[in-house]
């Protein structure tokens, strides 16, 4: 736990600061409330054991702007035994808690156990290990994805940086977060980005952060997504995506391990776990001038690459079964039963978008099942689908197959939420005002329809 302790008495901060680092925790001092602020904007603290009475800036104006900054971070309170009144009254202000100065030191090392112990437990509710469906993810009967597992494994016990490769919707993020789990850092924070959806403009304040007027619309401090991944796992996917100006400051902070929050000259120290993944050949891309090649090396200490859902097929049935599952009890619809020909023709397919088109496919099947019965239709599937001769179960286009399974898929989804517009946008993950705009399109109409 790292602490820093304020107090206008400079003796009594260095008896205190001998006493924490003692019992192993690590400890920073200073004399004023600005010097407190100035320090947290260049360290991350998990408490501050702040005096009351203090010139310049109080322990009450230190704790507002605290929780105000740095909501994470525990304040307690020290007070003489005339303001212990003034004391208790920062609790309704967001105070952990307050001691008197002429407690015995075992009093206060015990309090800040106990704040410890919660903190962990924080993080552990924050931070689980994994989802019970990406555990499940982790299963398999294929050797192929086995040893992919097993490299993952060994990665984890180290710091190295990882990119991991593999085709879209293969599971890369799972296996990040896999790694995050086993690693030494797993009580700490996994913290995500995505770098193809956040637009080039808003990317370097969402790794960095910002401060307030640094830009039109900065009305506060942000803390930027590599600063919050201190002492844990940042990974950033599609890592490809990212522009040759933001390779390049990326690249700095990997070697240096320092940042500057966009509008601040200020250097922050982070220490973090990087892990990254693309379904670019990135091997093209530095040869195409678009991605650097000292980053690509930065980066890639351990290269782990995710097989494909059609080379791991082994692992159908089991996924097959699960997400059928899965989707039914999401559904509230009764057991449903998959005929020979469609599950000939799950195993058969081949599965451009791998475990993501798979789960996708069996909703489908779900939602277009009757009595019980999930038979073959063409529609489920975004591409032709190989019979055992080889020839195909459509010839629709891609266009047509995706307009015509649009179309069922918005009518079923308003059949079993009984027509209400908002529910229905929900679930398909889109605007009401879309949504309205894909029933016009396809000439759907509702009851509750003006």
């Amino acid at each position: 736990m790292n602490i820093l302790i304020v107090d206008d008495e400079k003796d009594y901060c260095d008896v205190m600061e001998l006493i924490f680092t003692s019992h192993g925790y690590e400890v920073d001092t200073c004399n004023n409330g600005l010097e407190a602020l100035d320090k947290m904007e260049r360290k991350t603290y998990d408490l501050v054991l702040t005096d009351l009475l203090m010139p310049v800036m109080d322990g009450s104006e230190l704790l507002g702007e605290i929780k105000n900054l740095y909501p994470a971070t525990e304040v307690i309170m020290m007070t003489a035994y005339g303001t212990i009144e003034k004391a208790v009254e920062t609790m309704k202000q967001g105070a952990y808690s307050y001691v008197t100065k002429g407690d015995r030191p075992e009093k206060l090392l015990s309090e800040i156990e106990l704040l410890g112990n919660r903190k962990k437990l924080d993080i552990e509710k924050s931070y689980p290990p994994g989802s019970l469906e990406n555990e499940f993810m982790l299963q398999t009967n294929s050797p192929v994805f086995s040893q992919v597992l097993e490299m993952a494994r060994r990665a984890a016990r180290s710091n190295a940086n990882i990119l991991i490769l593999g085709e879209s919707g293969v599971g890369k993020e799972i296996i990040a977060r896999f790694i995050h789990d086993k690693s030494t850092r797993r009580m700490m924070p996994f913290v995500n980005l995505n770098c193809h959806s956040i637009p080039e403009t808003v990317l370097e304040s969402e790794l960095f952060g910002h401060e307030k007027g640094s830009f039109t619309g900065a009305t506060g401090r942000r803390i930027g997504r590599i600063e919050s991944a201190k002492l844990g796992t940042l990974f950033l996917d599609e890592i490809g995506g990212i522009s040759l100006t933001m390779q390049t400051k990326l690249l700095k902070v990997i070697e240096n391990k320092i940042i500057s929050r966009v509008g601040s000259n200020e250097e922050i120290a982070v220490d973090f776990r990087l892990i990254t993944a693309t379904n670019n050949d990135l091997n093209q891309d530095i040869r195409d001038e678009k991605f650097r090649e000292d980053l690509f090396y930065r980066i890639s200490t351990i290269v782990i690459k995710i097989p494909a859902l059609r080379e791991r097929k082994e692992d159908l049935p089991m996924f097959i079964d699960y997400f059928m599952q899965k989707s039914q009890k999401e559904m509230g619809v009764s057991p449903i039963r998959i005929n020979d020909q469609l599950m000939q023709a799950l195993m058969n397919y081949n599965y451009p978008g791998n475990i993501r088109e798979l789960k996708n496919i069996i909703d489908r099947i779900v939602i277009f099942s009757e009595n019980g019965e999930a038979r073959m239709d063409p529609g489920f599937f975004t591409d032709s689908i190989p019979d055992e001769e080889g020839g195909a179960f459509s010839e629709k286009t891609l266009r047509e197959l995706r307009k015509d399974l649009e179309s069922k898929y918005i009518q079923n989804i308003l059949t079993i939420y009984e027509n209400d517009m908002n529910r229905a946008a929900e679930v398909l993950g889109i605007t009401k005002r879309q949504l309205f705009n894909k029933m016009t399109e396809y000439g759907l109409r509702t009851d509750k329809q003006s």
